[in-house]
């Protein structure tokens, strides 16, 4: 059994929580479609379907998440409001659902996170509170505010509330395939801290076994790869150095590992360059605005990194929220 950091057995969520999770976020978070490209097909000689998270509210897969914990918290706990950290994504989601909840938020969010995300998540109504990357432990600054302000803290991944609303992700693609006729031959999900992977691993295998699901990371940051080598969680050396500044975690979560080297096991990287070439590649072939961290596993797919040919393949595209001038540098 794993245990949580202060030594307790950790409660791993189920397909059950994600169904659930599900039913609370029905008419809330956005059913992202299925997009094909005729293109991508030919490229792979597999047949692609994309789950745009892009297009979710917040402009990623946070917010299933953020809102499916923020949601649950008691009526008498709430005046408290929530603490999250976070370097944009999961910011802005905890932000839009603590204010459709009418509840307080402060998001602690690294000195150099994109300037959009920041400015974002204030515009939701969240108090800022920035920290340095290199010098600081966010998670410590959370905790702190959270106990001074009697605050419920929501962590980015690892927290089995957090991971079965991500697994909402998961559930549409199977049924959505299924409404194709088709199932899902392989799975591949952006990781930082595995929060939306092991949520999609639970919907996925509950409902297709054999599909085999991959971990996305970018290239020095492949700690989820490493880990399913080694049988335990692996730290990467660098905290910062890729464009792909959402997937920057030091090592998978407790929780989530516990649950993907069960179900996942397999991981795959791609390198800064072959990332922007698929964020031009969203831009030119599929009209879509995909931030670098939620390209990752496009990416993957288009450097040849799997053998895919003749087989059906679903890729999250996990998050669109990239700094403009970034962006029209992969882009252009």
């Amino acid at each position: 059994m794993d245990t949580t950091r202060d030594g307790t057995p950790a409660k791993l969520p189920t397909a059950a929580d994600v169904d659930a999770a599900a039913r609370r976020l029905e008419g809330v978070a956005l059913r992202t479609p299925l997009l094909t490209s005729p293109v991508l097909d030919a490229v792979t000689g597999a047949r692609v379907f994309l789950k745009p998270e892009t297009l979710q509210r917040t402009g990623s897969f946070k917010f299933r998440g953020a809102y499916n914990k923020v949601s649950s918290i008691p009526p008498e706990r709430r005046a408290g409001g929530v603490v999250a950290f976070s370097s944009g994504n999961h910011a802005q989601g905890v932000a839009a659902a603590a204010k459709l909840l009418d509840m307080p938020a402060v998001i602690v969010m690294p000195r150099d996170a994109p300037r959009p995300k920041r400015e974002r998540t204030a515009a939701l109504g969240a108090e800022v509170v920035l920290y340095d990357r290199e010098r600081e432990d966010r998670e410590a600054i959370a905790r702190d505010i959270a106990t001074r302000r009697s605050a419920v803290l929501v962590p980015p991944y690892d927290d089995p509330l957090v991971i079965a609303g991500q697994g909402t992700t998961g559930r549409e693609i199977v049924e959505d395939l299924a409404a194709r006729g088709l199932a899902p031959d392989f799975v591949l999900v952006s990781a930082s801290g595995g929060g939306l992977t092991a949520g999609i691993a639970l919907a996925v295998k509950a409902r297709v076994p054999s599909a085999r699901l991959f971990t996305a990371e970018p290239q020095g940051f492949d700690d989820h790869a490493r880990s399913f080598k080694s049988g335990q969680r692996e730290t990467n050396a660098a905290i910062t150095g890729s464009i792909c500044d959402a997937l920057l975690a030091r090592m998978p979560g407790e929780i989530t590992f516990a649950i993907n080297r069960a179900l996942v096991g397999e991981g795959v990287s791609a390198s800064d360059d072959e990332v922007a070439a698929a964020v031009a590649f969203g831009f030119r072939e599929l009209k879509l605005v995909v931030e670098p961290g939620g390209a990752v596993g496009l990416a993957a797919l288009l450097a040849g990194k799997l053998d895919v040919r003749g087989k059906v393949v679903a890729v999250v595209l996990s998050g669109g929220n990239v700094d403009p001038e970034l962006f029209h540098r992969l882009v252009a």
